[in-house]
């Protein structure tokens, strides 16, 4: 695995906000030292799920599932900026309008705001 594409991206993120901590898999890309010397060089925690532990991440692999499935595949963006506001669009729809089977049919916004629109 090549870092310095992840390198790249990470910089230019960074430059947005510094979080506290930054949580990625064991891949090569992320253990290497070019990757985590940006992030210590800010002092930024280091997470990293479990070797071999495909499950330590279930929860964000089942959200770029569902996002995949129901608006990146379907409307094949072609340019970056309508990838981004067509993003924008479905995170807003996704935690706003959405019902989720795994919430008791309620959108994450009515679970976490304490506020049923039923």
């Amino acid at each position: 695995m090549e870092s310095l594409f992840c390198v790249a991206a990470l910089q230019h993120a960074l430059t947005l906000g510094n979080p506290t901590i930054f949580n990625t898999d064991q891949g090569a890309q992320f253990t290497s030292e070019a990757f985590t010397g940006v992030l210590l060089s800010k002092s930024i925690a280091i997470s990293m799920d479990g070797r071999g532990r495909a499950l330590d991440n279930v929860f964000i692999e089942r959200l770029w599932w569902t996002v995949k499935y129901e608006d990146i595949y379907p409307k094949a963006y072609s340019v970056g900026h309508s990838l981004y506001r067509g993003l924008k669009r479905y995170f807003d729809y996704y935690n706003q309008e959405r019902k989720h089977s795994s919430l008791d049919k309620h959108t994450p916004l009515e679970v976490f705001s304490g506020v049923s629109v039923h």
